[in-house]
């Protein structure tokens, strides 16, 4: 007997969970002979809004880990990515990709987070600086977390664009809004289900699904949006992200690369969604000698 196939409903991930959208909407999937693959959310401005508030929740707690935790954690989802490897090539492969390509899509997603955890750690005597001022004080620079980021991902990349402009955005402690690929969007909530899984906290990273048509103009006006980094190729839609971004001054972003290539990783991809921050420090002469207080 012929059996009528259940298409997976995959759902948007805000603040750890996974809720349906608010606006009860969702759009059919299909790969490249019109195969209908699952059913996903369309998600509204006001999912847009709710993960923005959930993504300033978080913040502040993943801000003030240990570097060095957050590295472990982002080792974390490495590890759980490899235990789904079989899974993700199947998607990538239901999506038009072939077997060769999505195994070499997947593995290098899984190295390239390992990359990032590596530079938890590191990046901040890499980037930081000692100052030399002609007055009688220390001058430090030290890179900070901007907060809150919204992201784009490239239409043309179901994992590894995602994971490429995702990892570098949280090794430096910031928290994010995804807008997941439009065309490609099924690696990016099975992604949700592996970060739910790796011990990273709620609200750090938010996946949404949808049109950039409709969410793009939400993430770049929101005032608690500090920073936006697209991954598309539209030009026009990157002009309109800036235009729309001059209302509070957040700084945006344009990554296009070739995310199968290793210069599409790189530390200053951390330091892009980093504030710079100095601090001067008096010295105190005594005695001929120098001291600090």
């Amino acid at each position: 007997m012929s059996r009528l196939e259940v298409l997976k409903t995959y759902k948007i991930y805000i603040g750890g969970q996974f809720p349906r959208t608010e606006s009860g909407r969702y759009y059919a999937v299909s790969d490249a002979k019109g195969k209908l693959l699952g059913n996903m959310c369309l998600s509204s401005r006001k999912d847009v809004r709710n993960a923005v508030v959930a993504a300033r929740k978080a913040f502040g707690g993943w801000s003030e880990r240990a570097a060095m935790n957050r590295g472990q954690i982002l080792y974390r989802i490495a590890e759980m990515l490899e235990g789904r490897r079989t899974q993700f090539i199947s998607e990538l492969i239901a999506q038009g990709s072939t077997k060769v390509k999505a195994e070499q899509e997947v593995d290098l997603a899984i190295d390239r987070i390992v990359y990032y955890a590596g530079w938890c750690d590191k990046f901040t005597a890499i980037l930081s600086s000692v100052n030399p001022v002609a007055s009688s004080h220390f001058n430090f620079s030290v890179h900070e977390p901007t907060g809150v980021v919204g992201i784009v991902a490239p239409n043309d990349s179901s994992l590894i664009g995602l994971v490429s402009l995702v990892m570098p955005v949280i090794a430096g402690g910031n928290a994010c809004i995804v807008i997941a690929s439009e065309k490609l969007p099924l690696c990016a909530i099975t992604f949700a289900e592996v970060l739910n899984s790796s011990d990273v906290p709620g609200g750090v990273v938010n996946i949404l699904t949808g049109t950039n048509k409709e969410l793009n103009d939400t993430l770049s006006t929101h005032m608690d949006i500090n920073a936006v980094v697209y991954g598309g190729v539209d030009a026009t839609a990157f002009q309109q992200l800036q235009s729309n971004a001059s209302v509070n001054v957040k700084r945006v972003f344009h990554q296009q690369k070739d995310w199968l290539k290793s210069d599409a990783q790189d530390l200053y991809m951390i330091a892009d969604t980093l504030e710079l921050k100095t601090t001067w420090h008096p010295i105190e002469n005594i005695g001929g000698a120098t001291s600090t207080y």
